[in-house]
């Protein structure tokens, strides 16, 4: 484990040397320089190396004293194709006329604002920035005094959650930082985020226990390892995606790998039935058992695996100290930092597992007769978990079949076990298992609401939220011109547990319909981590799902609006209500 463990401080580290080499600062990436002259004003902004321009981002306005864009009245440079995107390379040197200005309307003093967004070859994409200037018939403003102006201009700006998270890590102290997401942690903790990990955890202290008396001392060391390989996977998977910008949770959620990991439930599952014993191989046996402590080790090596593959396909989980984080690894370069706070914020995360592994040691009676009941009980859950993952991959009709059977499958093995409580729930799960049933024949989907169908209950709302989906940046794009309201994209997935509850929770609730209802609502679905779909997400810095990101009905992205992960309904329209 020690090896282990100094191999992902070396990994962690080599991101960290090989980011300072390779991204810039973005005042490394980025240099503007105002000069005015007698009959106008010159804007040069020289670019790092390597270092590329969005050409449509690329906008210039006169803000005061009236809002008016003269982008296309400028001389810019004629931009290149680079990969999907029409992009500038050279150093811009624009000529804003004052003539220019007069035309469009007569004032004493007006500001210019420019607003740009880069990125560099090497893959890291920079926030959108704008410079301002301001110029008057009076005095010549230096650049001095326009950065002063720039700074204050900044200060008040509402930040949106995830960018106060990011900016708290480049001014916060370590210790503070590392409070602060350990606290982070401890709140994602109540969500379902973790809620997957509990029975698998769960099943194999049980599956433990049936061997050797299961002390607190030994299930709190089984879930320690588990949370610290849990909170590895999360470290390495949010520095690589902060770094690369790949989304290596994302990746893993694709039909195949979800299939296979499912297969992997179902054996557990099968192993507790007691058809088989899972082992590591003979090689790794024979190697482990040179040691005194050779079968503790087998079953920490495999609790430790068991750990990292389930952080990164049980439970991919996108929230606002998640997203702060990668967001600022992505800025500034700092993996080690952005790797630290991940990890403690891990740790916070796995703080109910700890106690799980603590109350079953402590709690769980010594081994017997009924530890084969509670394993195969446990055998059940595995394959709930296997269902639970398919969702994601397999049509709602199949999935809710497979949670009929496995209910019916349950009461009827219950009922082999001759007590008061599992007669009864045994009788409750039959009940559910033919509720489902009856369902699925009546064409229901849902096995949340299965007599749907039956009940009307979802019966048709006019005032439900209807989405347009937008598969690329062009759709978008197109989208938003067309629109003459505020709009909203929700940036989606399937295998997104956090998204399903914005549909289900937040998105049904009356005053939030009433208050999307004056909106054009969008929806990107991100399920498969398509080349488009990344270069959706980059062009919003959005990590993963989910993620909201609003404009004005002027066309204007409202930064502050961004939300990320779920919100109630409460909190989403206290920062809607903040804009709109």
């Amino acid at each position: 484990m020690k090896k282990f463990l100094l191999l992902i401080c070396v990994f962690v580290y080599s991101f960290s040397s090989s980011l300072n080499q390779e991204f810039l600062e973005p005042n490394e990436a980025f240099k503007p320089v105002f000069t005015k002259n007698e009959d106008s004003l010159n804007f040069k902004l020289d670019l790092g190396r390597d270092i590329y321009l969005y050409d449509d981002k690329l906008k210039i306005f006169i803000t005061k004293p009236e809002k008016i864009e003269i982008t296309k009245d400028i001389n810019i440079p004629k931009p290149v194709a680079y990969q999907e995107f029409i992009v500038q390379f050279n150093n811009l040197d624009l000529t804003i006329p004052f003539s220019l200005l007069k035309s469009k309307i007569e004032s004493n003093e007006y500001e210019i604002e420019i607003k740009f967004q880069g990125c560099s070859k090497a893959g890291l994409c920079y926030a959108p920035m704008s410079e301002k200037y301001l110029i008057t018939n009076d005095a010549k403003t230096s650049n001095q005094e326009l950065k002063k102006e720039e700074q204050k201009v900044e200060a008040t700006t509402t930040l949106n959650e995830t960018d106060s998270i990011a900016s708290s890590l480049k001014d916060g102290n370590l210790f503070l930082v590392l409070v602060t997401f350990l606290g982070f942690g401890l709140l994602l903790s109540l969500t379902p985020c973790v809620f997957p990990m509990i029975p698998i955890l769960s099943s194999i202290i049980v599956g433990a226990s049936k061997n050797e008396d299961m002390t607190a001392r030994k299930g709190f060391l089984l879930s320690l390892v588990y949370v610290l390989s849990m909170s590895i996977a999360y470290t390495i998977a949010g520095v690589i995606a902060g770094v690369f910008g790949a989304n290596l949770q994302a990746a893993l959620q694709n039909p195949y790998v979800l299939v296979v990991f499912a297969l992997i439930f179902v054996a557990l599952a099968f192993s507790m039935f007691g058809y088989f014993e899972i082992k590591l191989p003979q090689s790794i046996q024979t190697r482990v058992n040179k040691t005194t402590d050779g079968k503790e080790k087998q079953g920490i090596i495999g609790i430790a695996i068991m750990g990292f593959l389930s952080a990164l396909i049980v439970g991919p989980c996108v929230a606002p100290p998640l997203a702060g984080a990668l967001v600022y690894i992505g800025q500034t370069g700092d993996a080690i930092l952005g790797g630290m706070a991940l990890f403690v914020m891990s740790l916070g995360m796995g703080v109910p597992l700890l106690l799980i592994g603590l109350g079953a040691g402590r709690f769980m009676p010594k081994p017997g007769g009924w530890m084969e009941s509670i394993t195969k009980i446990f055998g059940i859950v595995m394959l709930g978990v296997a269902i639970w993952l398919l969702e994601r991959v397999l049509s709602a009709s199949v999935i809710m079949s497979l949670w009929a059977l496995l209910l019916l499958g349950t009461a009827i093995y219950l009922k082999t076990i001759t007590n008061m409580i599992t007669e009864l729930l045994s009788s409750v799960l039959f009940i559910l298992g033919v509720v489902l049933l009856v369902g699925l024949i009546s064409g229901a989907t849902n096995p949340l609401n299965p007599l749907e169908k039956l009940t009307g209950s979802k019966s048709v709302n006019t005032n439900e939220l209807v989405f347009k989906k937008v598969k690329n940046i062009a759709e978008l794009e197109l989208a938003i011109k067309n629109s003459d309201k505020p709009i909203m994209l929700d940036f989606w997935a399937s295998w997104c547990v956090a998204c399903k509850e914005l549909e289900e929770i937040t998105f049904k609730d009356k005053e939030v319909i009433q208050k999307l209802q004056g909106f054009t609502l969008l929806k990107a679905d991100v399920t498969q981590n398509s080349d488009e779909d990344k270069a959706l997400q980059k062009m919003f810095g959005v990590v993963g799902p989910p993620a909201l990101i609003f404009w004005d009905k002027n066309k204007k992205e409202v930064k502050s609006s961004k939300i990320v992960g779920y919100k109630n309904p409460k909190d989403f329209l206290e920062i809607i209500n903040k804009n709109f």
